[in-house]
């Protein structure tokens, strides 16, 4: 008998995912350079390469070339790295204090937009944070255009968060307060005019009216610039394709290359290392087109046409549903690696009304997220054609019984998504309806899968285990045990939600930071899964069947059904009918 799980027919309580396209499974773009690009026969095997630069990247002022080499070495140490903070960027952000960066200047933690701000209202700020330090918990306070509850930033106009980005020589903002802001600012403004604003902004405040004073005081805030900007391409890269973005970068070059030599020399290695990133995303795109022209072409024949000794299964190119686990995971963990943080909030991104900038927002906006949600479907559609395929009832049953092996494995090896693909493709109506070969299954695992998926209660027994995969991950000792691979379209959907419950802005015109956290609390999670190296050798034989064999449309699924186990009532008799009488219209358009 078919599972009759209460998992059933409830799938579709997650949004829809969209088409049935095909990508390929890329390779890291740190990890391999000199690969060719892929061709159709063998198109899986590619890798990137970093490209020239294409952009003229200025060079120092002729004044500070003499400096000193060790006073260059010492100074260039801090960028070395390619990045600018030994912790991990991706850890859980904290509503930020307005205690954690004053450095010289306390009443700078807490700033105001207005140029009229001054000591007396640095004092009454200093106060207010005296006093709400002194009574603890449940103090609410407002610093000009910036309210904070327990000391945690709620609020503030979108000014204040601006403002509050710019680092000056006696301030530099928290890193999560950095990743949060630039995360969801995109809600509210686009990414250049932030850029252009902050990068102003920075410039601005050092000028005092004399060249040589000005020139100084910029060359001490120039690291911390760069730092910030540092950190903007290496968390955002993404938004780096708009060329209006890349003119910006390469004007602050222009203007830190005038005032200081060793932050030049890292604006300029910042600038290599996101120009190789995009390289690696260009190629990871032709990579998809490539994958996609040879998945897209349609089975040769329909099973009612195929003969008895037709073998052309997943099971004729590995039985082992271990290896097959692992090799899913090596594709699932290479997509994710192609996901920008900033597409989860770009899905709700608001639309510039003259659409000046229709190239970033809709060809770039989300195609990474969207890619990762086709490949759910495409594995679906696989594990549907690779059931309905065979011409025996016995080859089927094994097909089950192996597909099933491979969910567990997947849940072992902390791959839900591959797992949840799986059992989607399982609970189709052309598989679900073939009675006779689920009567030669033993469906005790499968119901076991299917019950830790169950969408029950908002998935609570998913969620659970997903959880104690974190927790193994955050104590892993080996690579393996650090894999955790989220249900994909349910964190989409969490995210989404957690959007739409709460509204952006409140009644006062403030932008609601509370929800801003929350929003990077769950997608600097997904940033901390996506970070882990799959342990496992690749099997290139594998992984191309896997990407790029072709699988059954919906009507395909359902005639190769009918064709397997007989129709059962006249609905099934006249849906087989019409089902034959279309694709054959195709085959002959076509």
């Amino acid at each position: 008998m078919p599972p009759t799980t209460p998992y059933a027919g409830k799938f579709n309580s997650c949004p829809p995912y969209g088409n049935n396209n095909t990508h390929p499974q890329p390779h890291s773009p740190y990890r391999s350079s000199t690969a060719p690009k892929p061709t159709k026969e063998n198109v899986y095997n590619y890798a990137y390469s970093a490209a020239e630069n294409p952009y003229d990247i200025p060079q120092p002022h002729s004044s500070y070339r003499s400096s000193s080499v060790s006073s260059v070495n010492a100074k260039e140490h801090h960028y070395s790295s390619g990045s600018v903070v030994s912790e991990n960027p991706y850890s859980s952000p904290q509503p930020h204090s307005p205690r954690q960066h004053s450095t010289s200047c306390p009443g700078r933690a807490y700033r105001h937009t207005s140029s009229s701000s001054s000591s007396e209202q640095s004092c009454r700020n200093n106060a207010a944070a005296a006093k709400a330090r002194h009574y603890g918990h449940g103090i609410t306070a407002s610093y000009g255009e910036m309210c904070y509850h327990d000391n945690s930033l709620v609020s503030a106009s979108l000014e204040a968060l601006i403002q509050h980005l710019v680092p000056t020589v006696d301030y530099y903002p928290d890193r999560s307060y950095v990743f949060t802001f630039l995360l969801s600012s995109r809600l509210f403004l686009h990414p250049y005019e932030l850029m252009t604003r902050v990068c102003h902004l920075c410039v601005e405040q050092q000028r005092s009216g004399d060249a040589l004073l000005d020139k100084i005081r910029f060359r001490e805030v120039a690291p911390k610039l760069v730092q910030l900007l540092t950190e903007w391409t290496e968390t955002f890269p993404y938004d780096f394709r708009d060329e209006r973005m890349m003119r910006c970068l390469k004007d602050m070059t222009h203007h830190v290359a005038r005032g200081d030599e060793y932050s030049w020399r890292a604006m300029q290695q910042m600038t290599q290392r996101l120009i190789k990133r995009l390289s690696a995303l260009g190629q990871y795109e032709e990579a998809v087109a490539a994958l996609n022209a040879v998945a897209s072409e349609r089975p040769a024949c329909l099973k009612s046409k195929q003969a008895p000794g037709h073998k052309n299964d997943v099971l004729s190119v590995c039985d082992d549903p271990f290896i097959v686990a692992q090799q899913l995971t090596h594709i699932e963990l290479d997509r994710l690696s192609f996901i920008g943080p900033e597409e989860f909030i770009q899905t709700f991104a608001m639309k510039d009304p003259l659409e000046n900038h229709k190239g970033f927002f809709r060809k770039r906006k989300t195609s990474n997220l969207e890619a990762y949600v086709n490949w759910f479907n495409r594995l679906s559609y696989l594990v549907a054609t690779e059931i309905c395929m065979p011409v025996k009832k016995k080859h089927r049953a094994r097909i089950i019984e192996f597909f099933i092996d491979v969910a567990q494995e997947c849940f072992n090896i902390g791959n839900f998504n591959s797992l949840m693909a799986i059992i989607t493709g399982m609970n189709m109506s052309p598989v679900a309806r073939l009675k006779k070969t689920w009567s030669k299954v033993n469906t005790d695992k499968f119901e076991i899968l299917e019950h830790q998926m169950d969408p029950s209660n908002n998935f609570s027994n998913y969620r659970t285990a997903l959880r104690g995969a974190t927790q193994r991950s955050e104590t892993a000792h080996s690579s393996q045990e650090k894999i955790v691979i989220p249900f994909f379209s349910l964190l989409i959907k969490d995210i989404y939600f957690l959007n739409e419950g709460c509204a952006s802005r409140l009644p006062n015109g403030h932008i609601n930071f509370e929800k801003l956290w929350e929003l990077a609390k769950q997608v600097s999670e997904f940033l901390v899964w996506r970070q882990v190296i799959c342990p496992f050798d690749r099997d290139r034989r594998i992984l191309q069947y896997l990407v790029t064999t072709p699988v059954f449309s919906e009507d395909e699924l359902h005639l190769a059904s009918y064709e397997s186990e007989g129709p059962e009532n006249n609905m099934e008799k006249d849906s087989r009918r019409s089902l034959r009488s279309s694709l054959l219209h195709r085959e002959n358009r076509s």
